[in-house]
C-alpha cells in the first residue's frame, strides 16, 4: 500500500468520527425522533463537505513535499524548481478528485435497514444533550454567585479600606519603632572582591523626616529577587503588609458576609464558603491596595508614628489621632513649601550677586582687532605671526602645547627672543619681550603691542571654550590678531561689537580634491598623511605600512610634544615618506602632505562613536596640499565617498553660541556666602548662563573634587587654591595619575615634600604614562613657583620624550591588531576589537548567566 493509500485510510475514519459527532448534535437538539432520510435532506452537503475538508488537510500535512513532488511528476507535471506554494496548489487541486469516500453511502450502509440503531442512536445523543444543558445551566448559576459575591466581598473592602490603613499604620509604626533601635549597616567597597556589609552605628530616628527617607536603609540581611542582593526597609515592609492584609481581612470579610449568600454559595457549589474563597477574590485588589498603602505611608512623618506606637490601639482613639496628624502634615507641608520658596528667592538673589554680568565683554575701545578668517592652510597664522615678530612686545595664544613649543622655537630661531609658558613648563629668555603660551595661560592685566590668538573656533568647546571668551574680549594690547575658520566670524564680530575690526579673509591657493575610487591600504605612496581617531589604530597602522616597506611617522593626542615635533620633523625632512595622525593633525600643522586619507570616518568624542562634522572633516582634509609644494591637495576615503564629499563642500553652520567658565571674581562674590566647593558645583548648575552661551561642564573638575571633598585638603586649602587645582590639565582617565594628583594634594596641605612621580620605562604606554606623570608634577611646580626645582623634571621629562621617538622607531614594526580578549592577530582591515571565536563565546556565556540569575 502507497503512502497516499494509508493517509485515505485515515482521513476516512477520521471523517466518520466527525459526521458521526454531528448526528449526534443533530438528534440531542430533537424533542421527537426524526427520520433518517430528513437528517440526509438536511445535512447531505454539509457531510459532503466534511470529508472534502478532512481529506486535503490530511493529505497536504502528511505527504512530505519530496513525495508530491514525485506524485505530480509521475503524471507530467514540470515541477522542478517551482516554487513551494505552487507544487502545494497543483497537489491539492490533483487530490480533490482522488478516490472520494461515499459518505452518504455509508451512513446508509449504517442506518438505514440495521433495525432500531437510528433509535438508539437517538437516545442516547438526547440524553447527552439534556446532561450537558443541567451543566451549563448548573454553571451559570455557579458564576452568577460568584459574581455576587466578588461584588460583596469588594463592597466590604471598600467600607472597611480606611480602618483597615488605620490598623496597618499602627503596626508600621511599632515595627518602625523597635528597628530604630537597631544596627546600621553601610556597604565599604573592598575593590575587586565586591562590596561588604558593615554594622556602622544605631540609627537616629532624627535624620529621617518622612518614612521614606528610613526605608531604603539596609536591614542586613539578603534576599533573592532575580539575584541576590542587599535586602532594604522596603521589601520589609512591603512583606510586612501582605502579611497582615492576607491574615486580617479574609476572616473579618468573611464573617460579615449575609448569611443567605453564603447558603447559596454551599447550595450551588456544595462547598462551604471559606476564607480561602474570600482570599482568591482579594488577591488583585489587595496587591492595589498594598501599593496605595505604602505609598501613603512613605508620607508618614517618622516623628507621628513614633508617638503613635506608645499608643494600644483603638480604632476610635487612632482615628482621631489621624485626623490629627492630618492637619499637621498639612500644615507642614506648607510650612516647607514656603521654606523653599524663601530658599529659591534667596538663591536667584545669591546667583545674580555672584554670576550677575560676568560674560558681558569688556574689551577696550582702542584696540585694533584684525580678523584672520579662512579655511586650513591659508596663511592666516603666518600673516599674523609676521605682524607680532615686527611688534615690539607680542603674546601668541595657542590651542595646544605643540604649537606654543613651535612659535617659541620659530621665533627664538630667527633672532627674536620668545619665552615659554604652557603650565607644565616655564622657560625665560633673556631680554626677551615676546611669549608664546597656551591660551589657559592668558592674563588680562599684562600689555602687549601684539597679541595673536590662534583657533578662535574653539570658543565652542564645552570644557575649554572660556579661555578663548576672555582672551578675545579682554585681551590689552594695541592689536590683537583673531584666527578662526569661516564659521566663527560672526560670533567673534558680535563679541566684538562696535570696536574696530580690519577683516582678512583668505581662500586656499591650491584647490582640494576627492578621489573618487575607495582608498585601499596598498594605494599608499609617498607624501600621504592616514588619519583615524585613536592612538591604538595608530600603531597598527604604522605597523603595517613599515613592515610593507614604507617609513612611517606618528602623531596622537598622549604622544609627547617633543616627540611629536620630532616625527614630524622625519615627513618634513623626507626621512620618513607617510605620516599616520589622529584629528591632532587638522590644528595647526603645518607639514608637507600631498594626500589625506581617512581611514575612518567615525570617531569616539567621549559619550559614544558618532559621524565626524563638516567643520571636522573641512579642518583635517584642508592639510592637503602645500603651497609651493603641490598644485593640488588630494583628499581620499576608505568608505562612504559621496556622503564625506558632501560634508567637505557644504557650507558652515556659523557658531552662535560660546562656553563661559566660572572666573576669579566669581569665586570671590561666593566665598561671601560660602567656602564649600560642592555647593559652588550646585549653584553653577543652578546658574542660567546668558543668551547665546552655555556653561562649561565642569565634569572633570568635579570627578577630581569627589577624591578631596570633606577631607583635610578641602578644610586647609582657600576655595580658589582649591579650584586652581581642581583645574589643572591632565588626563583624568589615567587611575594612576588620579592617585599622583591625590598624594601631592595630601602632601601640600600637610607640609611634606611632593611625592616623586611615577617613572616606568619598560614599553611604549609606560613611557608615556610616565611623561604624563612628570607633566602633572611639573603643574604642581610651577603653580606653587618652585621653578629652579623644575628645570631637573624638565630635563628628565625631555628624556622621556626621546624615548619615546627611538621606541617608536624600533617598535612599531613588531605591533599587531590583536583581540583585545584571546591575543590572536587579526586582519588590520578586521572593524572589532575581538576576534569572531571570543565575540561568540561572550554572547554564549551571557545568555547563560543571564538564565542563571532566574531561580
Amino acid at each position: 500500500m502507497d503512502l497516499i493509500s494509508e493517509v485515505r485510510q485515515l482521513a476516512v475514519i477520521r471523517t466518520k468520527e466527525k459526521v458521526l459527532e454531528d448526528i449526534n448534535y443533530y438528534l440531542g437538539k430533537q424533542e421527537e425522533l426524526q427520520p433518517f432520510r430528513d437528517y440526509l435532506y438536511e445535512r447531505g452537503h454539509y457531510i459532503d463537505q466534511i470529508w472534502m475538508n478532512v481529506w486535503l488537510n490530511k493529505v497536504s500535512n502528511d505527504i512530505s513535499r519530496k513525495e508530491k513532488k514525485l506524485y505530480l511528476k509521475e503524471r507530467n507535471f514540470e515541477v522542478d524548481g517551482a516554487p513551494r506554494k505552487y507544487i502545494n496548489h497543483l497537489f491539492r487541486t490533483e487530490m480533490k478528485s482522488y478516490d472520494p469516500f461515499d459518505v452518504g453511502s455509508w451512513l446508509k450502509e449504517t442506518f438505514l435497514n440495521q433495525g432500531n440503531k437510528w433509535e438508539e442512536r437517538y437516545v442516547q445523543a438526547r440524553e447527552e444533550f439534556l446532561e450537558n444543558q443541567k451543566k451549563e445551566q448548573l454553571e451559570k448559576e455557579k458564576q452568577e454567585v460568584r459574581s455576587h459575591l466578588n461584588e460583596s466581598v469588594i463592597s466590604i473592602l471598600e467600607k472597611e479600606n480606611s480602618k483597615l490603613y488605620l490598623y496597618l499604620r499602627y503596626e508600621l509604626a511599632k515595627q518602625i519603632v523597635k528597628d530604630l533601635r537597631t544596627s546600621k549597616y553601610r556597604l565599604v567597597d573592598e575593590g575587586h572582591y565586591g562590596d561588604k556589609l558593615i554594622s556602622d552605628s544605631l540609627f537616629n530616628e532624627n535624620d529621617y523626616k518622612n518614612v521614606e527617607d528610613f526605608l531604603y536603609e539596609l536591614t542586613g540581611s539578603t534576599e533573592k529577587t532575580i539575584y541576590w542582593e542587599y535586602e532594604r526597609y522596603f521589601d520589609k515592609y512591603n512583606r510586612m503588609l501582605e502579611e497582615i492584609l492576607l491574615d486580617n481581612i479574609s476572616e473579618k470579610i468573611l464573617n460579615q458576609l449575609p448569611v443567605s449568600l453564603k447558603e447559596k454559595f454551599f447550595n450551588i457549589t456544595n462547598e462551604t464558603l471559606s476564607c480561602w474563597h474570600i482570599y482568591e477574590i482579594l488577591t488583585e485588589p489587595l496587591n492595589n491596595i498594598q501599593t496605595v498603602f505604602m505609598e501613603k505611608l512613605k508620607e508618614e512623618y517618622i516623628a507621628d508614628l513614633i508617638t503613635l506606637a506608645a499608643i494600644p490601639f483603638d480604632m476610635v482613639i487612632h482615628e482621631e489621632i489621624y485626623k490629627l496628624d492630618l492637619e499637621k502634615k498639612e500644615q507642614r507641608k506648607k510650612n516647607e513649601a514656603e521654606a523653599i520658596e524663601r530658599e529659591k528667592v534667596a538663591e536667584d538673589r545669591m546667583l545674580k550677586d555672584i554670576f550677575g554680568r560676568e560674560y558681558s565683554p569688556s574689551y577696550l575701545r582702542n584696540i585694533q582687532y584684525v580678523l584672520h578668517i579662512g579655511e586650513t592652510n591659508t596663511g592666516k597664522t603666518h600673516h599674523a605671526l609676521e605682524k607680532m615678530k615686527r611688534a615690539s612686545s607680542g603674546l601668541y595664544l595657542a590651542p595646544l602645547r605643540l604649537l606654543a613649543l613651535e612659535v617659541y622655537d620659530k621665533l627664538n630661531s630667527e633672532g627674536i627672543p620668545c619665552g615659554l609658558k604652557t603650565g607644565e613648563e616655564e622657560k625665560e629668555v633673556e631680554g626677551t619681550s615676546h611669549l608664546s603660551c597656551t591660551v589657559e595661560m592668558f592674563h588680562e592685566r599684562e600689555f602687549y603691542e601684539v597679541i595673536v590668538i590662534d583657533e578662535a573656533q574653539m570658543i565652542t568647546d564645552k570644557d575649554r571654550g572660556f579661555s578663548w571668551f576672555k582672551a578675545i574680549t579682554k585681551a590689552n594690547a594695541k592689536e590683537v590678531h583673531i584666527i578662526g575658520s569661516l564659521n566663527s566670524k560672526d560670533m567673534v564680530l558680535e563679541l566684538l561689537g562696535d570696536a574696530q575690526v580690519d577683516v582678512k579673509e583668505y581662500r586656499r591657493d591650491v584647490p582640494l580634491e576627492v578621489e573618487q575610487k575607495l582608498f585601499r591600504m596598498k594605494h599608499t605612496v609617498k607624501g600621504d598623511a592616514l588619519v583615524c581617531f585613536s592612538r591604538k589604530r595608530v600603531l597598527e597602522t604604522a605597523s603595517l605600512l613599515e613592515n610593507e616597506g614604507h617609513s612611517v611617522s606618528m602623531v596622537y593626542g598622549s604622544m609627547p610634544p617633543e616627540t611629536r615635533k620630532k616625527q614630524m620633523k622625519r615627513f618634513i625632512n623626507g626621512e620618513a615618506t607617510v605620516i599616520v595622525s589622529t584629528d591632532a593633525i587638522g590644528m595647526g600643522l603645518n607639514l608637507p602632505i600631498r594626500r589625506i586619507v581617512f581611514l575612518e570616518n567615525e570617531k569616539f568624542d567621549g559619550t559614544g562613536r558618532r559621524r565626524l562634522t563638516s567643520q571636522e572633516v573641512k579642518q583635517i582634509a584642508g592639510r592637503a596640499g602645500r603651497k609651493g609644494i603641490y598644485n593640488v591637495g588630494k583628499v581620499a576615503f576608505m568608505t562612504d565617498i559621496k556622503v564625506m564629499t558632501r560634508l567637505l563642500e557644504q557650507v558652515d553652520e556659523p557658531v552662535h553660541t560660546f562656553t563661559v567658565a566660572p572666573t576669579t571674581a566669581i569665586f570671590e562674590r561666593f566665598q561671601r556666602y560660602s567656602r564649600d566647593m560642592g555647593y559652588f558645583f550646585h549653584l553653577w548648575d543652578k546658574f542660567e548662563s546668558p543668551k547665546g552661551t552655555k556653561k562649561a561642564s565642569l565634569t572633570e573638575e568635579r570627578e577630581l573634587y569627589t577624591f578631596v571633598q570633606n577631607t583635610e585638603i578641602e578644610a586647609r586649602l582657600p576655595l580658589m587654591e582649591l579650584y586652581g587645582f581642581l583645574h589643572l590639565p591632565f588626563s583624568t582617565k589615567e587611575v594612576v595619575l588620579i592617585k599622583q594628583w591625590r598624594d601631592t594634594m595630601e602632601a601640600l596641605v600637610k607640609g611634606e615634600e611632593l611625592p616623586e612621580p611615577q617613572i616606568k620605562t619598560g614599553g611604549l604606554e609606560e613611557l608615556e604614562l610616565s611623561y604624563k606623570a612628570l607633566g602633572l608634577h611639573l603643574l604642581f611646580l610651577y603653580r606653587l613657583g618652585r621653578v629652579t626645582e623644575a628645570i631637573y623634571w624638565e630635563r628628565l621629562r625631555e628624556e622621556i620624550s626621546d624615548d619615546v621617538h627611538e621606541k617608536l622607531k624600533t617598535d612599531v614594526k613588531k605591533i599587531r591588531k590583536k583581540c583585545k580578549h584571546c591575543g590572536r592577530n587579526l586582519p588590520f582591515e578586521f572593524k572589532y576589537q575581538i576576534c569572531d571565536s571570543c565575540h561568540w563565546t561572550r554572547k554564549e556565556r551571557r545568555k547563560y548567566d543571564f538564565f542563571d540569575e532566574f531561580p
